[in-house]
């Protein structure tokens, strides 16, 4: 999760993503972050963001991307 944090904070300096349960939801990351931060996950951890995954839901917390990139690495 680390290295998910590190690509966090790279693309948004300025939020404590150890805080914020919302992400998506308040409107701390936009549709342009999202972007960026997909394309980030997809190198970093060799999988295939599909557009179906891109809800609030899997993107509100640093721990529910977490778990949607395990889910993902485990379908392979």
């Amino acid at each position: 999760m680390e290295k998910l944090t590190g690509i966090l904070e790279e693309l948004r300096p300025d939020v404590d993503f150890a805080a914020e349960k919302q992400l998506i939801s308040d409107g701390i990351l936009d549709s342009l972050d999202i972007l960026t931060l997909v394309d980030e996950i997809n190198a970093a951890f060799d999988i295939d963001v599909k557009p179906k995954y891109l809800t609030a839901e899997n993107f509100n917390s640093v721990e529910s991307m977490w778990q949607l990139i395990e889910q993902l690495q485990a379908e392979g």
